[in-house]
Formats: structure tokens, sequence, C-alpha cells
């Protein structure tokens, strides 16, 4: 006969009885971290890899460390532009302007690109405009802007807004366009007026696209303003990089490269977390 009092303690002492289940945990835990390093290793061994030659390549003489001097050495450059002050001041000046222009850009552009994608006439009406603009590289209208605006802020703005403007533009149409006529008839049968629809199918639909068009500008944003930094500009990294090569200080000149690289990831990873912010709904497939 068993003793009623007894089963409690035996039924509280099952769940701690299987030490396999703890020990089964360890190696799903190491698995996963060594998949994490897996992944961080796969992604900055091509980095790596360059910094390498980088460093090699001239203590070598396999180029001439005149004109490409060792990594450490154009870290060391970067380091004392930074500690100068002078590295924060270009960057400054780079990123007001950058970011002016790409800002003018997202305001003007994705409006009128949702307008066009949505209204057929203004589409057919703007279309051979259009075609025209968006062949013409933003460089080559650079003493365009500098004739008519002058050599200050404002022609530097204008010229990184018009560059901009168009992968915005013409992605934002896209994206509406592209969106699943299924769906627009879907929610036209469940008794959606033009607003609504809009609102409720065709933007969250045409978001992952038009954020697509914002992470292209974000790039051409830095690019084309280094470009226009190089002609008249008294501060900036294009300025930086530009006096730096009229000088002959080598290592300088790339501390303004790397910087440029560096910021342009940085703006990019930004896009990125933003898009992910207004693409929530979204359902990652490959998540499992």
């Amino acid at each position: 006969m068993v003793d009623i009092a007894e089963r409690p303690t035996r039924l509280a002492a099952a769940p701690a009885l299987p030490p396999a289940a703890v020990d089964a945990t360890r190696p799903a835990l190491a698995g996963r971290l060594l998949g994490l390093g897996g992944k961080v290793l796969h992604r900055t061994v091509a980095i790596a890899a360059l910094a390498a030659t980088w460093e090699g390549a001239p203590r070598l003489g396999l180029v001439d460390r005149v004109f490409l001097p060792p990594l450490s050495e154009v870290l060391v450059a970067w380091w004392e532009l930074l500690r100068s002050g002078q590295l924060a001041e270009h960057v400054g000046a780079s990123l007001t302007r950058s970011l002016a222009g790409l800002g003018l850009a997202v305001l003007t552009a994705i409006p009128l690109g949702l307008l066009i994608g949505w209204y057929q006439p203004l589409a057919e009406l703007l279309s051979p405009l259009l075609e025209v603009f968006r062949n013409t590289a933003a460089l080559a209208l650079l003493p365009v802007f500098v004739l008519i605006l002058g050599l200050g802020e404002t022609s530097k703005i204008a010229l990184v807004l018009y560059a901009c403007s168009w992968p915005i533009l013409l992605n934002t149409i896209a994206g509406v366009k592209g969106v699943d006529p299924l769906l627009i008839r879907s929610a036209r049968s469940m008794g959606l007026n033009h607003l609504r629809l809009f609102q409720k199918v065709i933007l969250p639909a045409a978001v992952p696209t038009i954020f697509t068009g914002v992470r292209l500008a974000g790039a051409y944003s830095i690019l084309v303003l280094v470009a226009a930094e190089m002609v008249g500009a008294k501060a900036g990294l294009g300025y930086l990089i530009n006096y730096a090569q009229y000088n002959f200080a080598i290592a300088d000149m790339y501390s303004g490269i790397i910087t440029i690289s560096a910021i342009g990831l940085v703006v990019n990873q930004l896009l990125v977390a933003l898009e992910r912010r207004f693409s929530t709904w979204r359902v990652d497939v490959s998540a499992g």
C-alpha cells in the first residue's frame, strides 16, 4: 500500500530527474555560438584580407609606398587628423550638406513618386521629361549649378538634392506600380475607398522598394558631394582629399577616403534599420 503523503514528494522530484536534458542544451548553445562566430568570421574575412594586403604590399615593395602607404601609417595619420579636430570639421561640413540634400530629396521625391505611380495621366504627361533628366549625370550639371547658384553651400546641397531625387523617385514609382493587382481588387471588394486603399494597401506594399531608392540615394549623397567639394569648397571630405593630394600628404588623402567609406557604411546600416522599422508587417520567410 502506497502512502499518499509520499506522492507529492515524488511528483515534485520528477522534473529534476533527467540530467541528460540539461546537458543537451549545452551542445545546442555551443553550436549557436559557433555558428555566430562563423558568420562574423565569414563577413570580416574579406576586409581582413584587404587590410593585410594593404599593409603588406607596400612593405614588401610590391607597390611604391610613396603612393600607397601601409595601412598602419594611414591609420596613424587618420588619428592625428581626428585628434587635431580637422577630421571632425570636415566630416561635419560634409554630413550637413549631404543630409540636407538627402532630406530634401526624400521630402520631395517620395510624394511626387507616389502621385506619378498612382495617377496614370500624370505619369504619361511627365514620362518624357523624366526620361530626359534621369539619363543626365549629376556631375555633368555641376558647372550649371555653380554658375546659377554660386560656389557656396546652396549649389552643393542642390546638386545632392538632384542626384538623390532620381533613385528615390523612380523606385517609388516602380513600387506603386508593382503592387499585386489581386491585393488591389481584394481591397476594393471589401469596400475601401481610394484614400483608404492607398493608405492600407498601396503604400505599405511599396515601402520596401521606396527604401531601396532611399538607400541608393544615401550612397549618392556622399559620392556626389565629395566631387562637388573638390570645387570651391573650404571644408569637407572632398576638400580634404583634394587638398592632401595637391600637397602630397598621401596618408591624409587615404584617411579621407577611409572616412567616406565608413560614413557610407554607417548611413546604409541606419537606413536598413529604418526600413525594418517601417516594414514590421513583412514576414521573413528565411526565419524558422
